[in-house]
């Protein structure tokens, strides 16, 4: 069962809860893992893709396993039908674990492989600037793909062509694969680095949409020549309580009380009509 969302939704944290719901939904009826990735970043997917993408502009999830959100909010765009959202991870989707291109306009290139979101994103800013065009390219990336050397090599390109046209965002949830970021490879999401090689960089609440738009858009206006680096604090799991900051949530399934559990949460925190009134 999918929970309908409609792109008439005016109430951003009654969107917020509705996506979740949705995104849960995904999961559950395949019964797979990576629910924590998707909730920690869904926020920034509503504030960026759904609020503020113009179709002359390019978004990427580079964080490619949170494929789930994406979905929920093309399918909230009226990109992805309702019956092709039912077929997630199913034999012959067009909708697997991590994006695949070549069915949807939203999903423009295969995600999942980490480090490829920034360069590709780099790569169409590049373009847009040499066309001319007035048009933005938005790579949301995990804290941990923050670790691949392509990221970096991406990021000096960036600066070499003055891609001021460029939004990096870095779901910085502090965990990754095997463990914390600090414990890995260290805090290379840190924003103290990437203004060090010059990105104009900014720190934001991951979770606050309204935060994220008005960032966005007071972004848009500096005409500096500088790439974007928009490092967002999340929660790994957001909203739901055995799921927040645990990295087993990276990788486990629900099985139905938890599920059951999940959607009773998010409902409570996110469409009780006290929260709306």
């Amino acid at each position: 069962m999918t929970h309908p969302v409609h792109p008439e939704t005016s109430d951003p944290a009654l969107l917020s809860g509705q996506l979740r719901l949705k995104i849960l939904s995904l999961y559950n009826q395949a019964h797979a893992g990576h629910i924590g990735c998707s909730l920690s970043c869904i926020d920034l997917m509503i504030g960026v893709l759904i609020l503020n993408k113009k179709p002359s502009d390019t978004f990427l999830l580079s964080k490619g396993h949170a494929a789930a959100s994406l979905y929920a909010c093309l399918n909230h765009l009226g990109e992805i039908s309702n019956e092709d959202l039912e077929t997630y991870y199913k034999d012959g989707t067009s909708l697997p674990a991590h994006p695949a291109p070549g069915q949807y306009p939203g999903i423009p290139f295969a995600t999942g492989s980490l480090g490829h979101g920034l360069p590709i994103a780099a790569g169409i800013a590049h373009a847009a600037k040499l066309l001319g065009e007035d048009s933005y390219a938005y790579a949301l990336l995990s804290d941990g793909e923050t670790n691949e050397g392509t990221t970096w090599e991406a990021a000096h390109f960036a600066l070499q062509h003055k891609l001021d046209n460029l939004f990096m965002y870095v779901d910085k949830n502090g965990l990754q694969g095997f463990g914390t970021t600090a414990e890995v490879l260290g805090d290379t999401a840190d924003p103290a680095k990437w203004r060090a090689i010059g990105f104009e960089t900014i720190e934001i609440d991951g979770h606050d949409i309204a935060e994220i738009d008005r960032t966005l858009n007071e972004l848009k206006t500096h005409k500096n020549g500088l790439p974007k680096a928009i490092i967002a604090h999340t929660v790994k799991g957001k909203g739901v309580s055995y799921m927040e900051d645990k990295l087993e949530w990276h990788y486990l399934p629900m099985n139905p009380e938890q599920y059951e559990m999940a959607t009773r949460e998010i409902s409570d925190k996110y469409l009780s009509p006290a929260i709306h009134a």
